[in-house]
């Protein structure tokens, strides 16, 4: 989908600000949310894409003021109210409602910290996909404005690149965030010159490696 957080390409967003000898957590509240994202694995109620997409629909003044872990706890309850686990008044107040069912089985720390070192896989080696483009072959990516999730960005959209690595079949996001089946297909690593992305004032020696889908990809 179109929106503030593909922030690839834009302009007026300022330098990238290198933080050096950057901790993983700058607060001790972005362990424990990365903690409960982990946890919430186990659950089994949405997956990574699904994450992903729920990122997207922030509202953009929220998106470009909070910080990553802000965005993750936000996202994390509009999943948990989505998807039934909690109420919205039940995350307000901290309380559970009266007669409000208890998660079965409960998520014990032992089946957390399972959950947390499962990190699953999105290789389907046994997918009867087909490959519709080969290494070294010469490609453009899509026009195209999805309204759900999807992993094309949009500076890289309408443009020609090179075919330089088959990644093998993966799980396709873009139905995957929606429950709308995995539906695997071939993933490429596509070569875009510099110039073709940003222009003739772009460095000749300069390029950019996009992993995308079959979907994404047309004959040059």
């Amino acid at each position: 989908m179109n929106g503030i957080h593909d922030m690839g390409g834009m302009h007026g967003m300022g330098l990238i600000q290198h933080e050096k000898n950057e901790p993983v957590f700058h607060e001790a509240w972005e362990g424990r949310v990365y903690a409960m994202n982990r946890a919430l694995g186990a659950f089994g109620k949405w997956n990574i894409d699904a994450s992903r997409h729920g990122i997207e629909l922030l509202p953009p003044a929220d998106y470009l003021r909070m910080s990553y872990y802000e965005k993750w706890l936000t996202r994390n309850i509009a999943l948990l109210v989505q998807h039934g686990l909690v109420t919205r008044e039940e995350m307000e107040t901290s309380k559970p409602a009266p007669g409000s069912p208890k998660a079965t089985p409960p998520l014990t720390a032992a089946a957390a910290t399972a959950a947390a070192a499962n990190r699953g896989g999105y290789l389907r080696p046994d997918s009867p996909a087909k490959a519709r483009f080969k290494v070294g072959q010469h490609v453009r990516a899509r026009n195209i404005n999805p309204e759900g999730h999807t992993r094309l960005p949009r500076y890289a959209r309408g443009k020609q690149g090179t075919v330089v690595r088959h990644h093998g079949i993966f799980v396709f996001p873009d139905t995957n965030a929606h429950f709308e089946g995995e539906q695997p297909q071939h993933l490429y690593s596509i070569r875009f010159t510099a110039r073709e992305l940003w222009g003739d004032h772009a460095s000749p020696r300069d390029s950019v490696h996009l992993d995308m889908w079959d979907s994404y990809l047309a004959h040059a």
